[in-house]
């Protein structure tokens, strides 16, 4: 069956084309034609079957086909027609490129919102107006706190990754959002997900009416196409074994999950002293950091992307080569969707599991929700009793005590300005009259009498040789200079100051009484 037996807008067929999209995947075909027709849709659909397709061309369609129901939004602009909810910044950016892709050849609009970047540019779409408006539920809702934000004009609802949404826990945010939409007889709702829950489902009873269902019964299982493996090996062992794996030249675009940020930082910075270009992508980077990695994968210039599984839902790279579960995932979905990285759109790729000892139990709980045992592989001539030379992971006793020591620290330097001792530190003023302990201490305010504590420290109302920094003497001389709201002092930063008998000041050749 070709795109073109829809019954799509030909702009929209010239879009597919452009794309060299030739035949639509199970779940294309299942669910363009009762989107077309209008209907509410009710999808399982696993990651990589191509539902990001199957949700946006009916769309389109229906946006070209249909005039506004709706008057201008706000400004005159055009209102927001449809809108995709989506759990991450990645996957939103993903399904915003897609949209330009297909709608190249039409006049539908679109815009991502998602937190991470400025709202300036999100708020200009809402005002200006756009069709389709791709969004995560915590930005939307920044969002909607302002006037500019209106969806009462909104035709088609777009639920993506529903089951990841109620995981990150935004189920309570979804439904601040459905209180100001038209209600579910007024629009039409798309509701993809590729697993179905007990709150899942009660969701669907409140937000469709009459819905097709497409592949709801379905077990839970990796796309077809993915050779997947189990390679049994000590937990101290993991680097050492994925170090040996990617000797093989035919991994060249791997993507490699990890169970915390931490150890993907760790991992990535492993990786690297190897001389294996990688990026490591998680909740803890900047958007811009997220972003450079990705594009840098996605071009090639890393062989390894480094991530937790806030990008499992996010990235959708053609011809991932491999998927490596570095950690065993505690959770069947999260390894369904782990894998789905590769052997996306009914290509084919692999994917291996690293499996300690400890993480026996997990790997049982997949296969069960898999319904059939992976296949264990021990790669020859690598030495599975070799000792451990690093850890990956600080252990996390190690890493709060560090946390707790540096804690301390802050608090006993807060607690030595408000009590106005002090030594010189970097730059950082405190009041009160030490002596500057450091030979690089900048120049710090004093208290009453006090002077400034700098190169060589400065002394207090009796301080006795000032330092120099910059070639600029200061603090120097009986009663060195002190706080310009202090009687008798100077000022550093040329504010007027007080009578200082014979005190210089930092940024000043002399110091006493200056403008």
């Amino acid at each position: 069956m070709p795109f073109s037996s829809f019954g799509l807008h030909a702009d929209i067929v010239k879009g597919i084309k452009d794309l060299a999209f030739t035949r639509p995947t199970p779940i294309q075909a299942d669910s363009i034609p009762p989107a077309m027709e209008g209907r509410d849709v009710l999808a399982c659909a696993a990651t990589g079957s191509g539902k990001t397709a199957a949700f946006l061309l009916p769309t389109i369609h229906r946006l070209m086909t249909h005039p506004p129901k709706h008057g201008a939004g706000h400004g005159g602009g055009r209102m927001v027609r449809a809108l995709v909810l989506t759990p991450t910044r990645e996957l939103a950016a993903q399904i915003y490129e897609n949209l330009q892709e297909m709608a190249t050849h039409t006049p539908i609009t679109g815009a991502p919102v998602y937190g991470g970047v400025g709202m300036g540019p999100q708020e200009h779409a809402f005002r200006m107006g756009v069709d389709i408006l791709i969004a995560t539920p915590g930005r939307l809702l920044d969002h909607l706190k302002r006037p500019y934000a209106k969806l009462s004009g909104l035709e088609v609802l777009i639920m993506d990754e529903a089951d990841r949404m109620l995981d990150m826990g935004f189920l309570p945010d979804i439904r601040r959002i459905l209180k100001v939409l038209p209600p579910p007889e007024k629009r039409q709702t798309l509701f993809f997900s590729a697993t179905m829950p007990n709150e899942i489902r009660q969701l669907t009873h409140e937000l469709l009416k009459n819905p097709a269902t497409i592949q709801i019964e379905r077990q839970a299982a990796p796309a077809v196409g993915i050779t997947q493996a189990i390679y049994p090996v000590p937990m101290h062992l993991k680097s050492g074994l994925l170090l040996e794996l990617l000797k093989n030249e035919g991994m060249q675009s791997v993507i490699c999950f990890t169970r915390t940020k931490h150890r993907a930082n760790r991992l990535a910075d492993f990786l690297r002293r190897n001389e294996i270009a990688c990026a490591p992508i998680h909740g803890n980077r900047t958007q811009g950091q997220r972003n450079a990695a990705l594009a840098g994968f996605k071009s090639g210039g890393f062989r390894v992307l480094v991530a937790t599984d806030i990008a499992a839902r996010g990235i959708d790279v053609q011809a991932v080569s491999h998927v490596i579960n570095f950690d065993c995932p505690h959770i069947a979905e999260d390894y369904i969707h782990r894998v789905g990285r590769t052997g996306r759109a009914s290509a084919t790729g692999d994917a291996f599991t690293f499996v300690s000892p400890e993480e026996e139990g997990d790997l049982r709980v997949i296969e069960r929700a898999i319904g059939k045992r992976l296949p264990r592989v021990t790669l020859p001539g690598f030495d599975y009793s070799a000792k451990p030379t690093e850890k990956l992971e600080i252990p996390i006793a190690e890493r709060i005590a560090a946390i707790r020591a540096q804690k301390a620290l802050e608090r006993s330097r807060r607690e030595q300005k408000m009590q106005g001792g002090g030594h010189g530190q970097q730059g950082r003023p405190q009041q009160g009259g030490g002596q500057g302990a450091r030979p690089h201490g900048k120049p710090q305010q004093g208290g009453p009498g006090g002077g400034f504590g700098g190169h060589g420290g400065g002394g207090g109302g009796a301080g006795q040789g000032g330092g120099k920094r910059f070639g600029k003497k200061f603090g120097h001389g009986p009663g060195g200079g002190g706080s310009g709201s202090r009687p008798g002092g100077g000022n550093w930063k040329g504010q007027r100051g007080g009578r200082g008998p014979g005190g210089n000041d930092g940024y000043e050749n002399r110091g006493g009484n200056r403008p």
